[in-house]
């Protein structure tokens, strides 16, 4: 049953355009989420895989979802206006998940982090539950710079690699080069991994050669949000990823998907 659901996210070519749609769980209104039914509608239309969303959105618009996967949020922490707390709660239970119709659940691991403590207690009790039915579970592993220093490759693999071990199907991580350097923590962690897509960023050639890099050196795919729906063209960007990661395309051809 666990195949199964992985496999309304994952493509035959074991690879995965996701497009995460959750941000408004914790910033409210949100450029380019003010209306996710009809986001929804583009993202049907352009052979992404699978959306990663909120309870809530998946309630009000699961008939306009056709064969788009469904991964759920089940965690957050403070909202971007409330007080930092230090802790990500749940909240919901597997068994809203299954009951709802989702692929996947997904949860976070904030290593370095004030939250570190509780976000590895969340994703690790609901890799337990999620074990009982037959549930898969994305860890969302983000590593906190350390003082003056970059997040390294090796600080990726370390991350990446308790997400598995925690019990996560399926990990969601940052890329970060160089190649080399992210293709050796990828070979050391046991699950497949994707990339996400973090800060809205202006230019398209840039985030396309570092997917391209980023599948060349093993990740399964993408879970991107802001860079496709804060886009002016969504459908375009997401015509370019799966032009990426399933068509083996380059990035100069799959930048002629996007509207100029």
């Amino acid at each position: 049953m666990k195949n199964l659901r992985l496999n309304r996210i994952f493509a035959s070519d074991g690879r995965t355009v996701t497009i995460a749609c959750d941000h408004a769980g914790y910033m409210g209104t949100i450029r380019g989420l003010e209306d996710p039914g009809s986001l929804i509608d583009i993202l049907r239309t352009t052979g992404v895989d699978a959306v990663l969303t909120t309870m809530g959105v998946a309630r009000a618009f699961s008939c306009r979802f056709g064969k788009l996967g469904l991964i759920l949020r089940a965690d957050g922490g403070s909202t971007t206006r409330g007080p930092q707390t230090g802790a990500i709660s749940r909240f919901f239970s597997v068994e809203d998940a299954v009951r709802l119709g989702a692929d996947a659940v997904i949860c976070m691991g904030m290593i370095g982090y004030p939250e570190e403590s509780s976000s590895l207690q969340n994703l690790a009790a609901l890799c337990a539950e999620s074990a009982a039915w037959n549930l898969p579970v994305v860890g969302e592993l983000l590593v906190k710079a350390r003082e003056d220093k970059e997040v390294t490759p090796e600080d990726i693999g370390f991350a990446i690699r308790i997400g598995a071990e925690l019990g996560a199907d399926l990990i969601k991580a940052p890329y970060v080069g160089p190649p080399d350097g992210y293709r050796a923590s990828l070979a050391a962690c046991y699950r497949p991994t994707v990339v996400l897509g973090g800060a809205r960023v202006n230019e398209e050639a840039a985030q396309l050669e570092a997917v391209q890099e980023a599948l060349e050196a093993g990740a399964a795919g993408v879970a991107i949000g802001r860079n496709v729906w804060q886009h002016p063209d969504p459908a375009g960007m997401c015509r370019a990823l799966v032009a990426l990661v399933h068509g083996g395309a380059s990035v100069g051809k799959a930048l002629q998907e996007i509207r100029p």
